[in-house]
């Protein structure tokens, strides 16, 4: 009975331990902006902008994106676009990094998961850390009394 007690406390710490130590181990948005550009009188794209860091302590092998589009237009996808803030490309203010098109769900959700480590014969590498700028290419009804058509 001792020795189930002593191993069941043994576990619990671990996971308690476990669980508080990954608490800054994946990316969080940390500023966010949006830009609505006209294409038509009834749609337009939308462009939220966020700065995503991702900590060189990160354990997780999965990032992503994901959201739900307000009044999203049925058939558009979804583009993301990752830029490295800390390698610059010449003629471009920030590093292009990784680009994606996402289809849309009924309901206007979407959720693009890309690879942060990558593990090979034992060797992990760090595919993406530091900070980032994701810009995210939605088509949007302008105005809502255009969302079903």
């Amino acid at each position: 009975m001792f020795k189930n007690m002593i191993f069941t406390s043994i576990i619990v710490v671990i996971i308690l331990i476990t669980g508080f130590s990954n608490v800054n181990s994946f990316a969080e948005p940390i500023d966010y902006q949006t830009e609505i550009i006209s294409i038509n009188n009834f749609i337009g794209l939308e462009t939220p902008i966020i700065q995503m860091n991702i900590s060189e302590e990160n354990q997780l092998p999965w990032g992503s994106v994901e959201g739900t589009i307000k009044n999203h237009v049925s058939n558009y996808p979804v583009i993301i676009q990752i830029f490295d803030n800390d390698k610059f490309i010449t003629g471009n203010n920030s590093g292009a990094v990784h680009f994606a098109q996402i289809p849309v769900n009924d309901d206007g959700t979407y959720e693009y998961k890309f690879r942060i480590l990558n593990s090979n014969q034992g060797q992990t590498e760090a595919i993406f850390d530091g900070n980032y700028t994701v810009k995210i290419f939605k088509v949007v009804y302008l105005n809502t009394n255009f969302d079903v058509l």
